[in-house]
Protein backbone atom coordinates (compact mmCIF):
# COMPACT_ATOMS: atom_id res chain seq x y z
CA UNK A 1 0.00 0.00 0.00
CA UNK A 2 2.79 2.35 0.75
CA UNK A 3 3.98 1.76 -2.62
CA UNK A 4 0.55 2.09 -4.60
CA UNK A 5 -0.84 5.50 -2.04
CA UNK A 6 0.88 8.21 -4.02
CA UNK A 7 -0.20 6.65 -7.19
CA UNK A 8 -3.65 6.88 -6.00
CA UNK A 9 -3.46 10.54 -4.97
CA UNK A 10 -1.59 11.12 -8.11
CA UNK A 11 -3.97 9.81 -9.86
CA UNK A 12 -7.02 11.20 -8.14
CA UNK A 13 -5.11 14.99 -8.54
CA UNK A 14 -4.57 14.53 -12.23
CA UNK A 15 -8.22 13.62 -12.61
CA UNK A 16 -9.42 16.69 -11.79
CA UNK A 17 -7.37 18.70 -12.95
CA UNK A 18 -7.71 17.39 -16.62
CA UNK A 19 -11.45 17.28 -16.47
CA UNK A 20 -11.58 20.29 -15.90
CA UNK A 21 -9.17 21.07 -19.05
CA UNK A 22 -12.50 21.22 -21.82
CA UNK A 23 -14.14 23.82 -19.66
CA UNK A 24 -11.15 26.22 -19.71
CA UNK A 25 -9.60 25.67 -22.99
CA UNK A 26 -12.95 26.10 -24.51
CA UNK A 27 -13.68 29.13 -22.57
CA UNK A 28 -16.86 27.46 -21.43
CA UNK A 29 -20.00 29.78 -20.14
CA UNK A 30 -18.95 28.62 -16.24
CA UNK A 31 -15.35 29.27 -16.77
CA UNK A 32 -16.14 32.80 -17.80
CA UNK A 33 -18.25 33.30 -15.22
CA UNK A 34 -15.40 32.28 -12.68
CA UNK A 35 -12.68 33.93 -14.54
CA UNK A 36 -15.07 36.96 -15.76
CA UNK A 37 -15.98 37.35 -11.87
CA UNK A 38 -12.26 37.12 -10.46
CA UNK A 39 -11.36 40.21 -13.46
CA UNK A 40 -13.85 42.16 -12.55
CA UNK A 41 -13.12 42.04 -8.77
CA UNK A 42 -9.38 42.19 -9.07
CA UNK A 43 -9.64 44.92 -11.56
CA UNK A 44 -7.28 43.08 -13.96
CA UNK A 45 -9.42 42.79 -17.39
CA UNK A 46 -7.31 40.67 -19.03
CA UNK A 47 -7.84 37.60 -16.37
CA UNK A 48 -11.30 37.48 -17.56
CA UNK A 49 -10.15 36.82 -21.09
CA UNK A 50 -6.81 34.73 -20.37
CA UNK A 51 -6.89 33.38 -16.69
CA UNK A 52 -8.84 29.89 -17.76
CA UNK A 53 -6.07 28.97 -19.64
CA UNK A 54 -3.03 30.41 -17.97
CA UNK A 55 -4.76 28.33 -15.05
CA UNK A 56 -5.56 25.28 -17.17
CA UNK A 57 -2.33 25.07 -18.48
CA UNK A 58 -0.52 24.86 -14.98
CA UNK A 59 -2.90 22.83 -14.02
CA UNK A 60 -1.83 20.25 -17.51
CA UNK A 61 1.56 21.04 -16.53
CA UNK A 62 1.04 19.66 -12.70
CA UNK A 63 -1.12 16.71 -13.87
CA UNK A 64 1.89 15.77 -15.94
CA UNK A 65 4.51 16.08 -13.87
CA UNK A 66 2.63 13.67 -11.50
CA UNK A 67 3.83 11.42 -13.44
CA UNK A 68 6.96 11.46 -13.57
CA UNK A 69 10.41 11.36 -11.67
CA UNK A 70 9.24 15.01 -10.58
CA UNK A 71 5.58 13.68 -8.72
CA UNK A 72 6.93 15.93 -6.25
CA UNK A 73 6.88 19.38 -7.89
CA UNK A 74 3.43 18.37 -9.46
CA UNK A 75 1.88 18.27 -6.30
CA UNK A 76 3.93 21.47 -5.14
CA UNK A 77 2.47 22.88 -8.10
CA UNK A 78 -0.51 21.64 -7.61
CA UNK A 79 -1.00 22.95 -4.15
CA UNK A 80 -0.39 26.12 -5.13
CA UNK A 81 -2.83 26.17 -7.73
CA UNK A 82 -5.70 24.48 -5.42
CA UNK A 83 -4.53 26.92 -2.84
CA UNK A 84 -5.53 29.87 -5.12
CA UNK A 85 -9.06 28.51 -5.96
CA UNK A 86 -9.64 27.90 -2.15
CA UNK A 87 -8.75 31.52 -1.60
CA UNK A 88 -10.93 33.04 -4.41
CA UNK A 89 -13.84 31.11 -3.49
CA UNK A 90 -13.98 31.49 0.26
CA UNK A 91 -12.54 35.35 -0.30
CA UNK A 92 -13.78 36.91 -3.21
CA UNK A 93 -17.35 37.39 -5.04
CA UNK A 94 -16.80 33.97 -6.51
CA UNK A 95 -17.96 32.14 -3.41
CA UNK A 96 -18.93 28.58 -2.92
CA UNK A 97 -22.11 27.73 -5.19
CA UNK A 98 -21.04 27.63 -9.05
CA UNK A 99 -23.69 28.08 -11.07
CA UNK A 100 -24.24 26.17 -14.46
CA UNK A 101 -25.07 27.22 -17.40
CA UNK A 102 -27.30 26.37 -20.66
CA UNK A 103 -25.17 26.61 -23.30
CA UNK A 104 -27.64 27.83 -25.92
CA UNK A 105 -29.35 30.08 -24.39
CA UNK A 106 -26.25 31.49 -21.72
CA UNK A 107 -29.29 30.97 -18.88
CA UNK A 108 -28.03 30.00 -15.05
CA UNK A 109 -30.31 26.49 -15.04
CA UNK A 110 -28.56 25.73 -11.61
CA UNK A 111 -25.75 25.26 -9.36
CA UNK A 112 -23.06 22.81 -8.66
CA UNK A 113 -24.43 22.93 -4.72
CA UNK A 114 -20.40 23.39 -3.92
CA UNK A 115 -18.80 20.73 -5.42
CA UNK A 116 -16.34 22.58 -7.54
CA UNK A 117 -14.96 23.85 -4.14
CA UNK A 118 -15.31 20.70 -2.02
CA UNK A 119 -13.20 19.14 -5.68
CA UNK A 120 -10.50 22.22 -4.74
CA UNK A 121 -9.96 21.40 -1.17
CA UNK A 122 -10.10 17.61 -1.80
CA UNK A 123 -7.19 17.90 -4.18
CA UNK A 124 -5.01 20.89 -1.70
CA UNK A 125 -5.29 17.09 0.74
CA UNK A 126 -4.29 15.02 -2.15
CA UNK A 127 -1.74 17.44 -3.00
CA UNK A 128 -0.36 18.27 0.49
CA UNK A 129 -0.20 14.72 1.42
CA UNK A 130 1.97 13.84 -1.55
CA UNK A 131 4.36 16.73 -0.51
CA UNK A 132 4.48 15.48 2.92
CA UNK A 133 5.41 11.94 1.60
CA UNK A 134 8.02 13.27 -0.40
CA UNK A 135 9.67 15.53 2.59
CA UNK A 136 9.82 11.92 4.53
CA UNK A 137 11.76 10.23 1.75
CA UNK A 138 15.93 10.26 2.37
CA UNK A 139 16.15 11.66 -1.06
CA UNK A 140 13.60 13.82 -0.79
CA UNK A 141 13.44 16.03 -4.31
CA UNK A 142 11.89 19.34 -2.66
CA UNK A 143 14.84 18.96 -0.38
CA UNK A 144 17.02 19.04 -2.54
CA UNK A 145 15.61 21.53 -4.92
CA UNK A 146 14.54 24.16 -2.23
CA UNK A 147 16.10 25.62 1.26
CA UNK A 148 13.97 23.35 3.60
CA UNK A 149 14.81 21.66 6.75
Amino acid sequence: MKKWFPIILSIFVAFVFLQSLPFKFTNSLETQHIFGTLAEWSGFAWFGAYGGYMVGTAELIAAILLFTPLRALGALLGLGIMSGAIFFHLFTPLGIVMPHFDPETALQIGNDSGILFMMACATWLCALTLIIIDLKKPDSLLKRLLPIG
